[in-house]
């Protein structure tokens, strides 16, 4: 029981520590934010998997919605054959509800089927289209480092 309370406590206290704007984050209006992944070095998509994890740690869960657009050479970041160590966080990041999106284009003109990526991604014929879009709908764009 003591732990359940310090648990309790600490998300509190750790969500009190934080401060956003006005109007503020919601289960009903939640924050919007769309990375966009265009290149596979290992360090820029490592980069861009930290942003995402310090975002999920600062809102809780229910006030958050983060979108991955994946389009040109990063899509090699989410076939099977990548780095396991990244797709393994990935994967993770996949089950705290983060929504990778790849792009069919980019397959296309690369002949890859989605057998070579890892379960979990969505397509779009275009993924730039994609990016456009949710940005156009209130999506706030992240480009990491």
């Amino acid at each position: 029981m003591k732990k359940i309370i310090l648990v309790v406590l600490l998300a509190v206290f750790s969500f009190a520590s934080s401060t956003f704007s006005d109007p503020q984050p919601t289960f009903d209006k939640p924050r919007k934010v769309v990375f966009q992944i265009y290149n596979s070095d290992l360090s820029v998509v490592n980069n861009n998997l930290n942003g995402i994890y310090n975002i999920l740690k600062e809102y809780p869960s229910d006030t958050i919605k983060i979108v991955v657009v994946v389009y040109g050479n990063g899509m090699r970041a989410l076939k099977k054959d990548y780095d396991k160590k990244t797709l393994t966080r990935i994967s993770s990041l996949m089950q705290y509800d983060v929504e990778f999106i790849g792009c069919k284009n980019t397959m296309e003109s690369m002949h890859w089927k989605e057998d070579d990526f890892i379960d979990g991604v969505s397509y779009v014929q275009a993924g730039i289209v994609e990016l456009i879009e949710r940005k156009v709908s209130g999506y706030v764009g992240v480009l990491a480092y």
